[in-house]
């Protein structure tokens, strides 16, 4: 039905609008405005035409509060209504002035009258709220509509990725009690490095080094630490140590990660059931499917279930350099972490699960949150296998505490200096790290290095012959290669 015949409909009804309108509110306009025009019909014609979809529903404000008295309104609040209206249909309503501030990280929708957002790792009470609980499941449709996902009493829960990468979890009563319950993981548009991490206090120069020798020369690692504690983002920084001529394959639960630096990634992601409970595609089922699809490098989002056996046999069977995030507070709980994980897919003894976990992977990067709100790199533990105990045990290399200004270095790592052997960095290099991280002063008529004891950060980087990034006085810059 057009809207020209709608609106000669409303003009034959326009006894309907005679209840009481004063004051007119923005549920009163919506309330009416879906009398003219369903909002599913709208959302179906954004999809092709947003200028058309929303000139649709601005010209049916128009219709609506033509038969409203002009004494109830003052000077442009017809105006500030449809556009009120406008951004709840096809904006985010209250949300939008939070998901323009690019420091949120995290937006909590907590009923009408409650929403909190997350900045700079830390909590804030935001004095924005919806009118209705009506408003916030319009909201959540528009989110999820697109995506061919629903909620509704029979499914009052949903997770669901963004076109721009955010993630957006729901839950409706009568599960929330409080209202409807809406929670945003927002992530940045550009890709932080570990340039970028080191600048930001994440982690010691000599870490950074350390984490893109480690990547570079096909060390599997996995990445530890609790919810929001920077995780995604230090997995996505790691991937500046991976050279450009291999083939990596992701697979993520809500694809988070931004490889897009790297000219040959392969993007998978997991799919839940519909809403008739079929079509779902786990991670696990992924993890098999990569191993098919010529991979150097697996990365795992975040391991989490029964995928944990596939990967560690992918690990160690040829796909070393491989990379993956997990839920644990400490080194030592993330080795049992994987080993329940593992027991999800196969029943194997525990000293069996240890020693594949210990012969899997090299290192586990331990990231946490000050009380501040910081993000950094408090642990770094080498694993290896007890034959006497039969366990998989963590020997401490780096830590660092939430006050310290700097990490120290507790073992002396003997694959940095087989570097110089792989052509990943000059035996200068590498000796001047070694003496930074044991507490050495560099020798003074190495200017470059004793600001930056990183040294040229990226040697083993294969990047086309005209550059190549190096870590020189605090920054990267490009110097030429040819």
């Amino acid at each position: 039905m057009s809207l020209a015949l709608r609106a000669q409909q409303a003009e034959s009804k326009a006894s309907s609008f005679d209840e009481p309108l004063s004051p007119m509110t923005l549920s009163d306009l919506r309330r009416l405005v879906k009398k003219q025009i369903a909002f599913e019909d709208l959302a179906v014609i954004a999809r092709e035409n947003p200028l058309r979809a929303r000139n649709e529903l601005r010209a049916a404000c128009r219709q609506v509060l033509s038969f409203v008295d002009n004494r109830q309104f003052q000077s442009g609040d017809k105006e500030r209504l449809t556009e009120a209206l406008i951004d709840i249909v096809f904006g985010w309503g209250p949300l939008d002035t939070l998901l323009k501030d690019e420091s949120i990280t995290e937006i909590m929708v907590n009923g009408t009258q409650s929403i909190f957002y997350e900045s700079h790792g830390c909590l804030y009470k935001s004095d924005l709220s919806f009118e209705s609980d009506d408003q916030i499941r319009l909201l959540i449709d528009r989110i999820i509509g697109p995506l061919g996902r629903r909620i509704d009493e029979s499914s009052p829960m949903v997770n669901a990725r963004l076109p721009e990468g955010h993630r957006v979890n729901a839950i409706i009563p009568p599960l929330a009690l409080d209202g409807p319950i809406l929670t945003i993981r927002l992530f940045p548009h550009q890709r932080l490095s570990l340039q970028d991490l080191y600048e930001k206090g994440t982690c010691d120069r000599e870490v950074a080094q350390f984490l893109f020798w480690a990547v570079n020369t096909r060390k599997n690692l996995a990445v530890s630490g609790a919810t929001g504690s920077g995780k995604t983002t230090l997995l996505n920084a790691l991937s500046d140590g991976i050279p450009r001529d291999e083939r990596l394959i992701t697979i993520e639960d809500a694809a988070e990660l931004r490889l897009r630096d790297h000219p040959h990634v392969v993007r998978l992601e997991a799919r839940p059931p519909n809403a008739e409970g079929k079509g779902e595609v786990t991670i696990r089922e992924l993890v098999i499917n990569a191993l098919r699809m010529r991979p150097d490098r697996i990365i795992v989002g975040e391991c989490r279930g029964a995928e944990a056996f596939d990967m560690l046999q992918a690990m160690t069977t040829g796909h070393a350099g491989s990379l993956t995030t997990l839920h644990a507070d400490a080194p030592e709980e993330a080795i049992g972490r994987l080993v329940s994980m593992v027991r999800y897919a196969v029943d194997l003894p525990l000293d069996a699960i240890e020693a594949q976990i210990a012969s899997a992977f090299d290192y586990i990067v331990q990231i946490e949150r000050s009380k501040q709100g910081d993000r950094f790199i408090s642990r770094i533990a080498e694993l290896r296998f007890d034959q006497e105990k039969r366990r998989c045990l963590t020997e401490m290399i780096y830590s660092k505490g939430q006050d310290c200004e700097a990490g120290t270095w507790h073992k002396d790592l003997p694959f940095p200096r087989e570097l110089p052997k792989e052509h990943v960095e000059k035996t200068k290099e590498v000796h001047l790290w070694t003496q930074t991280c044991s507490g050495q002063e560099p020798p003074s008529d190495s200017e470059e290095c004793r600001v930056m004891p990183l040294g040229k950060h990226c040697h083993g980087y294969q990047q086309p012959p005209s550059s190549r990034k190096v870590f020189k006085n605090d920054s990267i810059k490009v110097v030429s290669t040819g």
